[in-house]
C-alpha cells in the first residue's frame, strides 16, 4: 500500500514524527512534486552523517552537530558517519583529520562508519572521491542543469567590486550560460581554464524542515549560479554534500542553520541528478551568553582546550544541550544514556542556543561526582590524580604514603561535591594535602600559650583510636571534650591552632575532615613535629 510521505522537496503537508525507520522516499522526479510516495517496505534505515572540514580543530558548536547526529542515530537503532570534507585544500590543517576523530572518541560519541572505522560507503573523505563528482558534474553537463564557466578571477573581482560600489551584493552575471555549444569546444580545445557552474532555476520550492518547518528561498533570483566543480578538479561544498549523501545512503541530514538558504540549491541539485533527498534538520546557532557569534579564533572554544583543564566529556555533552532545545527536560546531570532516551527532534527551537561556559565548572562537578560514586570511573580519577601529584611536587612529598591509592580515594570521596575537576586537588588550596606546611610553634603560641599542651592531647585522644580511619563527627566530640579541660582556650581558637598546624591555611575545609583526609598517622606525625620544634 502506498502511503505519502514528505520527502524533503514537496510541499504536501506531511507528519513531521520520525519513525524508527528514516522517513525516505522514493520520488517521482519527472512527475509533478507533489507524486512523492513511499512503500512501507522500501522505508531505509536511518543513517545521519556528521561531516566536518578539517580547517580546524573540533570546537563546541561542530561537537554539538556531531551530538545530535549520534543521538538521532542511537535513538532510531541507525547508524552515525563521520565524513571529513577535505575539498578546501588552501585551508586544511594537517593534524586536524586526526584531532576530530580522537576527540569524538574521548567525548563517546564515535562514529559507526568513516575516519579509522572504515565501513562500507567509502572512503570517507571527500579527496579520495574526486571520480563521484566528476560524474556527477558531467552528467549534469550533458543534461544541460550545468555548464562550463571560463571567466577569469579578474573579471569576477571586478563584478564584485563594481556591487559594492552601487551598494549592491556582490553575485555572478551568468555570462557563461549563453556561450554557443560551438564556443564552449573551442575554449576547452584551447586549454582556456573553466570552471563548471549550476543553472540555478529562478523559482523556488518549498521543503519542509524538521526545525525551521516549511522554507523557501528563490536563491536563483538572488545569486548568480554557483561554482560545483572547480578549475583544479576538486568540487565545491554543494555538489559534494548532495554526491555523498547520495552514495553514502544519508537518510537525515542535522547540520548547522547556516546552511539552511544553500539547502534549496542542494535540492535543485538533487533534483537535476535525478536522486532523492534526504530530509532536512537545520540546528540554530550556538552563540556566546551575550549573543555573539562563537568564534574559532577563541582558542576556549575548542574540545582540546577544555581536556587540557580538566573538563570531562560528560560535563561538555551536558552543557551544550543543556542551553538549547531538542530535550524532554532541561537539567543539570543528564548522562550520555540520558541524552539518548530524551532527545526529540521536534522539540529542537529555532531560536539560537545561548551557552554561558562560566557554567561549565558546575557541570563538572556534577559530573565528577557521578564518576567518583561509581567504583569502575573512580578507578581511572585516582591514577589520574597520583599522576598529576608525581608531576607538580615529585621530590617535595616527605611521605611516600601519600601517593598511595587508599589515601587518594579517601581524599576524592570525601572531596566529592565541593570540586570540579581532579586538577584542582593541586591548586594551593589543597597543597597541605601532600606536602606538610611550614609552621612555627611560636606561630602557634600567639594564637594561644596553651598550644603545646592543645597539640599533645590532640595527639594522646588520635592515638587512642584504632586504624588510621575514624569519621569528622567522632572527632568533633573528641576536639569538644579537649577544650572542656582547658583554661584560657576556647573552641573556635583549638580549632584555628589545629587547622594551622596541619594545613598552613587559616580557612578551608573543616577541622574534622582535614583530619581525617590525611589519616591519623600523618595528623600525629605533623603535630608531634611541631612538640619537637
Amino acid at each position: 500500500m502506498l502511503t505519502r510521505r514528505f520527502c524533503g522537496l514537496c510541499s504536501s503537508s506531511a507528519s513531521r514524527r520520525i519513525s524508527a525507520r528514516a522517513q525516505i522516499t522514493e520520488c517521482n522526479i519527472d512527475g509533478p512534486l507533489r507524486n512523492c510516495v513511499t512503500t512501507a517496505n522500501e522505508a531505509r534505515a536511518v543513517r545521519v552523517r556528521f561531516a566536518p572540514s578539517p580547517t580546524g580543530f573540533l570546537h563546541l558548536g561542530g561537537l554539538r552537530t556531531a551530538l545530535y547526529n549520534f543521538l538521532f542515530a542511537r535513538q532510531h537503532g541507525g547508524t552515525f558517519i563521520l565524513r571529513l570534507e577535505d575539498t578546501d585544500r588552501s585551508r586544511l590543517v594537517p593534524v586536524a583529520a586526526q584531532d576530530i576523530q580522537d576527540q569524538l572518541e574521548w567525548a563517546g560519541i564515535p562514529p559507526d562508519e568513516g575516519g579509522t572505522k572504515g565501513g562500507g560507503f567509502g572512503p570517507y573523505i571527500q579527496s579520495q572521491r574526486i571520480g563521484l563528482y566528476a560524474s556527477a558534474a558531467a552528467a549534469l553537463l550533458e543534461s544541460g542543469h550545468a555548464y562550463h564557466c571560463f571567466c577569469t578571477n579578474q573579471r569576477l573581482e571586478l563584478l564584485k567590486k563594481e556591487a559594492l560600489r552601487s551598494g549592491q551584493t556582490p553575485r555572478y552575471d551568468n555570462r557563461c550560460r549563453s556561450l554557443h555549444p560551438d564556443q564552449v569546444e573551442e575554449k576547452l580545445s584551447s586549454g582556456v581554464p573553466s570552471v563548471v557552474r549550476f543553472r540555478l532555476s529562478s523559482s523556488s520550492e518549498p521543503f519542509e524542515d524538521l526545525v525551521f518547518g516549511f522554507t523557501q528561498h528563490a536563491v536563483g533570483q538572488v545569486e548568480g549560479d554557483p561554482v560545483i566543480l572547480k578549475a583544479d578538479g576538486f568540487p565545491t561544498y554543494h555538489l559534494a554534500c548532495v554526491v555523498d549523501d547520495w552514495h553514502m545512503q544519508v537518510s537525515h541530514v542535522l547540520r548547522g542553520s547556516e546552511w539552511l538558504i544553500s539547502t534549496c540549491k542542494h535540492l535543485q541539485l538533487y533534483r537535476a541528478l535525478g536522486w532523492t533527498p534526504p530530509t532536512f534538520a537545520h540546528l540554530p546557532l550556538l552563540l556566546n551568553k551575550d549573543g555573539t557569534k562563537l568564534s574559532k579564533r577563541q582558542g576556549d572554544i575548542f574540545i582540546q582546550h577544555f581536556r587540557q583543564q580538566g573538563a570531562l566529556p560528560e560535563a561538555l555533552l551536558d552543557m551544550v544541550t543543556h542551553c538549547g532545545s531538542g530535550f524532554h527536560s532541561n537539567r543539570v546531570g543528564r548522562r550520555l544514556q540520558d541524552l539518548i532516551s530524551e532527545f526529540n527532534v521536534s522539540k529542537i527551537s529555532s531560536h539560537s542556543a545561548l551557552l554561558d561556559l562560566d557554567k561549565l565548572p558546575e557541570f563538572n562537578r556534577v559530573h565528577l561526582q557521578h564518576r567518583l560514586e561509581d567504583e569502575v570511573l573512580c578507578r581511572p580519577l585516582v591514577e589520574e590524580l597520583r599522576d598529576l601529584i608525581s608531576q607538580c611536587f615529585r621530590d617535595q612529598i616527605e611521605d611516600q604514603d601519600l601517593l598511595q591509592k587508599d589515601y587518594l580515594h579517601r581524599i576524592l570521596q570525601l572531596r566529592k561535591g565541593h570540586i570540579s575537576s581532579v586538577k584542582d586537588l593541586i591548586t594551593p588550596v589543597y597543597l597541605y594535602l601532600w606536602l606538610r606546611p611550614s609552621v612555627s610553634r611560636q606561630q602557634l603560641e600567639e594564637m594561644s600559650s596553651e598550644s603545646p599542651e592543645i597539640i599533645s592531647r590532640v595527639i594522646q585522644v588520635l592515638q587512642e583510636e584504632e586504624g588510621d580511619v575514624y569519621t569528622v563527627e567522632d572527632l568533633n566530640d573528641k576536639l569538644k571534650l579537649v577544650s572542656k579541660n582547658l583554661k584560657k582556650t576556647k573552641y573556635s581558637t583549638l580549632m584555628k591552632i589545629l587547622r594551622l598546624a596541619l594545613s598552613g591555611q587559616q580557612q578551608g575545609p573543616g577541622v574534622g575532615e582535614i583530619m581525617v583526609m590525611l589519616g591519623r598517622r600523618e595528623v600525629c606525625c605533623r603535630l608531634q613535629k611541631l612538640l619537637n620544634v
